[in-house]
């Protein structure tokens, strides 16, 4: 993601990254996808709290280089490339649904804690950390 977020930052041709950084942007997600998946299905899992907040900060931090992204001025800006601000948008979504997806599975099953606790992905947006 660190990768990603430079490349914003380069003043170069889009024609030379913009195409790469989408696939790469959509390689993250696919890996995302994948473990969030195993988290979920493997009730098991060691470590579950820890793996959880590992990947929601992940998708955290995912989601905030898709508003970068987004939102970038610089010479690989996809403001003039509608059909790729639109894919933007759905790795948005799907970033922010398995978010969801991971806080409520991880509220279901530590029902045993009553005690309100910040996730490293909120501490991280309330202190403006990436």
């Amino acid at each position: 993601m660190r990768l990603v977020q430079d490349i914003l930052h380069l003043n170069i041709d889009p024609k030379f990254f913009l195409q790469q950084t989408v696939k790469d942007l959509e390689f993250i997600a696919l890996i995302l996808e994948m473990l969030t998946n195993r988290l979920l299905a493997n009730t098991k899992f060691l470590d579950r709290k820890l793996e959880a907040d590992g990947i929601s900060d992940t998708e955290w931090q995912f989601s905030q280089l898709l508003g970068e992204f987004s939102r970038n001025n610089g010479s690989v800006s996809p403001v003039y490339f509608s059909d790729i601000m639109t894919h933007l948008s759905k790795l948005k979504a799907e970033s922010i649904k398995r978010q969801k997806l991971i806080e409520e599975t991880y509220i279901n099953t530590s029902q045993a804690s009553k005690e309100s606790h910040v996730s490293r992905a909120e501490l991280n947006e309330l202190l403006g950390v990436m």
